[in-house]
């Protein structure tokens, strides 16, 4: 089952839109923010919901203020936490009984992480980057990772070799920092966006797939 429904941002941006997508053997809901110029209706997004409900994944995936409104500069930091901690307590609503999970591409996942790492977010019980933007490309650094030690639930990583927002000197320290709560997953020859070249001999489907599985044996694994 697919619907779409709105929930309130927060008070100051108004409603935004968002798509539940609910297969009949559900066993756990994902909460997905979108990345920072792309909305909730990217081709990542929606191969995402489809490849995670054929394994029994339900998704929540929503649009930020800016976003819905079709502006190109992502909101101001308040309000994309604030939208975050909406999207999981409507989610929250949506998943009944389901174990609730929250994360996002690029930056809905940063945004996801930090909304979490400053007071929580209730109900969830573990977060996944769809490749986590470390740093800026050709500005190395760990610093947008520092809040990762204050999140205090499992968390699952997906992160190419190409991604020029996370080298992998970088994030792999950030991750193995983190102890038994981080799990990163690598795609060797994925970029940012998880495609990969014609010579690594696998399409941008099969590397969607590998995630799709990946993600639900980890949710299996933490759901309580």
């Amino acid at each position: 089952m697919t619907r779409d429904v709105t929930f309130t941002a927060t008070k100051s941006s108004g409603d935004v839109s968002a798509i539940v997508r609910r297969p009949e053997d559900a066993a756990a809901l994902l909460v997905i923010a979108h990345g920072a110029g792309a909305g909730m209706r990217h081709p990542f997004m929606e191969a995402a919901a489809e490849l995670l409900a054929a394994r029994g994944v339900a998704t929540f995936r929503y649009n930020f203020p800016y976003m819905e409104n079709g502006r190109r500069s992502p909101d101001p930091k308040g309000i994309l936490l604030g939208t975050v901690r909406s999207a999981v307590g409507a989610a929250r609503e949506a998943a009944g009984d389901l174990p609730l999970f929250a994360g996002g591409k690029s930056m809905g996942g940063r945004m996801t992480s930090q909304a979490a790492a400053d007071g929580g977010l209730e109900g969830v019980e573990g977060l996944v980057f769809f490749g986590f933007p470390l740093h800026p490309p050709g500005k190395p650094s760990v610093e947008r990772g520092d809040h990762l030690r204050l999140v205090k639930i499992p968390m699952l990583f997906f992160q190419g070799t190409r991604d020029a927002f996370a080298g992998m000197d970088l994030i792999e320290p950030v991750a193995r920092d983190l102890g038994a709560r981080a799990t990163l997953h690598v795609i060797d020859g994925a970029d940012h966006s998880f495609r990969v070249l014609k010579s690594a001999g696998r399409t941008h489907e099969d590397v969607l797939e590998e995630m799709a599985g990946v993600l639900r044996r980890w949710v299996g694994r933490v759901a309580s």
